[in-house]
């Protein structure tokens, strides 16, 4: 499983459909494509939130961003990610 790193930029209308119910969902979309959320949190700035999630492939991490795009009404960039550690370890390869 790799790491991505999902910033969302919510539209009006997904604002008003924030709910407990809603993120239920969304974690079943993020099931559904094999992945496993870490983490998430609502951000102020630029982008409004970020989800850590592990999936299995790039082509898990596109269709779970489109499907999570068309049911929260929220936007995605989804980037890989790999540790601190991990890095450190390309760099004396």
């Amino acid at each position: 499983m790799a790491t991505y790193l999902m910033f969302g930029e919510y539209s009006a209308g997904a604002i008003d459909e924030i709910s407990p119910d809603r993120t239920a969902a969304a974690n079943g979309v993020i099931a559904d494509c094999g992945g496993k959320a870490e983490a998430g949190y609502v951000l102020l700035g630029e982008k409004d939130l970020v989800l850590i999630v592990d999936f299995p492939s790039t082509e898990a991490a596109i269709k779970a961003s489109l499907g999570l795009s068309k049911l929260l009404g929220i936007s995605f960039s989804t980037c890989p990610a790999i540790s601190i550690e991990e890095f450190d370890k390309l760099l004396v390869a």
